[in-house]
């Protein structure tokens, strides 16, 4: 099997959730949420992980020490989930293989998702396959808009999106795979031509779908995946559901 690489983004701060710590230390169900993620990875055959820390840097690597496959890259400005991951650019040259990316505050990432994603990858080889679901109430969430032959045409964010795309159900959960080539020529192309002045990961399927590389989105993820956490409330939603799966 060819090896896969991931890359995780974990250089926010826990503001919104209340907490001095890293937002990826915060604690679920009394273990650091990016645990969750690490281990879900691994359970999904990768064998090397990168990870973007930032805010209190130095306590995210104490707190993950007894890990051996991890390898870490400091964003020291915020400037975006592109930016994030340029971070890791160096780590990346010579690799050949899929590059899984994730949040490392999503803690109900499931193992058996990302292995169906790297197996599609594997067989299908796409520049970029973005893992979805459909949701019920995507409110808030990035639409999937498909032609009308049903391939992937890009994501739309809903502050962007008409009233007719806000209908969509298919979701964009920030999960990736990617040919580990073409992400990097994606990341050299991206611009941070919008308000925030930020580089958005999101850009980098319709880069590469505008050059005529095959991008694909594939609704496999569960319906748990759904559940981010950015407030204590979604926290405590997101421990009750993880004890009902116990």
């Amino acid at each position: 099997m060819t090896s896969v690489t991931a890359v995780v983004l974990a250089a926010g701060m826990g503001t919104r959730m209340k907490s001095d710590l890293p937002k990826v230390l915060c604690p679920v169900l009394g273990r650091p949420m990016i645990e969750y993620v690490l281990d879900a990875l691994t359970a999904a055959g990768v064998s090397r992980v990168i990870a973007v820390i930032g805010y209190r840097a130095d306590d995210v690597r104490q707190t993950l020490a007894a890990r051996t496959n991890i390898e870490y890259v400091l964003q020291t400005e915020r400037l975006g989930t592109g930016h994030a991951v340029k971070m890791a650019r160096e780590n990346l040259q010579g690799v050949t293989g899929p590059v899984v990316i994730v949040a490392g505050d999503s803690p109900m990432l499931q193992s058996q998702s990302v292995k169906k994603l790297l197996d599609h990858a594997a067989a299908h080889r796409p520049a970029c396959l973005l893992g979805t679901l459909h949701k019920d109430n995507p409110q808030g969430l990035g639409r999937i808009v498909r032609d009308a032959s049903g391939e992937f045409w890009g994501i739309v964010e809903e502050k962007d999106a008409t009233d007719e795309q806000r209908k969509i159900t298919e979701v964009n959960m920030s999960t990736y795979v990617f040919d580990a080539p073409e992400l990097l020529h994606a990341l050299d192309q991206l611009k941070n031509e919008n308000r925030q002045q930020e580089y958005y990961l999101t850009d980098c399927p319709g880069i590469l779908l505008r050059e005529g590389k095959r991008v694909e989105a594939l609704p496999v993820l569960d319906p748990c995946e759904s559940l981010s956490i950015n407030t204590p409330e979604e926290l405590h939603a997101v421990e009750q559901q993880m004890l009902k799966m116990r």
